[in-house]
């Protein structure tokens, strides 16, 4: 095997498409250049061309160059090319992500994409991160059909496409339950011993601030991290909050009083006044000096920390069912606060249309996915069959 580190990079500045894609293979023969309707020598220029159609959505930009440069790191081990892509291989695709192997090529921890020991895989990916893979993948070669870089979508020729592409599952899985949540909010709300220091105590609120912005305004990850203060704006007495999401989308969110509190103690940390005023200029959630905006990366990181830390006490607590909830805390990523906070809204009786109009989804059967009543429903009635107590076990009767 080629070193995978070597055979592709889609690494480029944060906010733009990348630089030229280096890759082994995906050189088309030179008569097919001439059919194509983009200027591309090579399949990394052609992923490159269809990934600067999302320049303007940084975090899709990024997942989606992510799962390009992986199918076209697997092909260049094979010296294959996207046009070579067959139906039969999507399968063997799908196995080496949920297996990527040999492990010491493909899987590693974090590190800078120019590092000598980068690899692009974390672990295994789940059902469900295969299941967005594909679905990604299956956009990307409809586009390099109308491209002309390639001859035909392989994924139209599964047979099971809308089970395996249709990336909506029965219901949201990745949250804490409410419990769990409010234990974490408990613990991340301890106050600081008296001697802790100014830097501690501006760290504490802001990971208050991060925390309690997730929750109470499910935002994803990138749109806090791009919040300005003056997003924050007042109507009719009534405070909203203003973003721009998927799609370039603009939309406004109610704001809760909970969540102008955490806003009027952060922004007295920042040495402002409590509320924001129209025109203010300045991110939202800053970095150490505070002034400089957090970059959804560095935002992603001090998340994943907290809830490390926090799994790290709750074990130490040695409460029931303490290593079970550590351990969710662990699995934990940043966006399950936005799957949480839509949950729990769900659960506390929000009406499925403001539910979509917080969660900013086209579609209602989207949203639905956070509505576990029928589940709880299920779940008591079936708790009404069950094996017969001692009690009512009698003599038997003859047959």
């Amino acid at each position: 095997m080629k070193d995978t580190s070597k055979q592709a990079s889609l690494a480029g500045p944060r906010h733009q498409a990348g630089r030229e894609l280096q890759a082994s293979a995906g050189t088309p023969p030179a008569e097919r250049l001439q059919t194509t309707r983009i200027d591309a020598a090579s399949d990394a220029e052609a992923v490159t061309h269809w990934l600067a159609e999302f320049r303007a959505s940084p975090q899709t930009l990024r997942t989606y160059r992510r799962e390009a440069e992986r199918l076209l790191l697997w092909l260049g081990d094979q010296d294959r090319s996207l046009a070579q892509l067959r139906r039969q291989d999507l399968d063997a695709y799908e196995a080496f992500l949920a297996s990527p192997t040999p492990h010491h090529r493909w899987v590693g921890p974090p590190r800078p994409r120019h590092a000598a020991d980068w690899r692009p895989f974390r672990g295994p990916l789940s059902p469900a991160s295969r299941r967005q893979s594909l679905v990604i993948l299956q956009g990307m070669f409809a586009w390099l059909v109308e491209a002309g870089w390639v001859a035909h979508n392989p994924f139209r020729l599964m047979r099971d496409k809308r089970r395996r592409l249709d990336n909506r599952r029965a219901g949201i899985e990745r949250y804490l339950e409410l419990p769990l949540w409010q234990w974490l909010w408990g613990w991340l709300s301890r106050p600081l011993e008296a001697h802790a220091g100014a830097r501690a105590d501006y760290l504490w609120q802001r990971r208050r601030m991060i925390f309690g912005f997730a929750y109470l305004l499910a935002p994803r990850i990138s749109e806090m991290a791009t919040a300005e203060m003056d997003d924050f704006f007042q109507r009719e007495g009534r405070w909203w909050w203003r973003v721009v999401g998927k799609g370039g989308k603009t939309a406004r969110i109610p704001v809760p009083e909970d969540m102008m509190h955490l806003l009027r103690d952060w922004r007295d940390t920042l040495g402002l006044p409590p509320e924001p005023q129209p025109g203010e200029p300045g991110a939202v959630l800053r970095g150490l000096d505070g002034q400089r905006g957090l970059g959804d990366n560095q935002l992603y990181r001090l998340i994943r920390d907290a809830f490390r830390q926090a799994a790290e006490a709750l074990e130490a607590e040695e409460v029931d069912h303490a290593a079970a909830q550590a351990a969710r805390l662990r699995a934990a990523t940043p966006h399950w606060l936005r799957h949480t906070a839509l949950t729990h809204q769900a659960q506390a009786g929000v009406e499925l249309r403001y539910l979509a109009s917080t969660a900013r989804h086209a579609r209602l059967d989207t949203t639905a996915q956070y509505l576990h009543t029928e589940d709880e429903e299920w779940h008591r009635q079936q708790s009404l069959h069950g094996l017969p107590s001692e009690a009512d076990a009698g003599p038997a009767e003859p047959v």
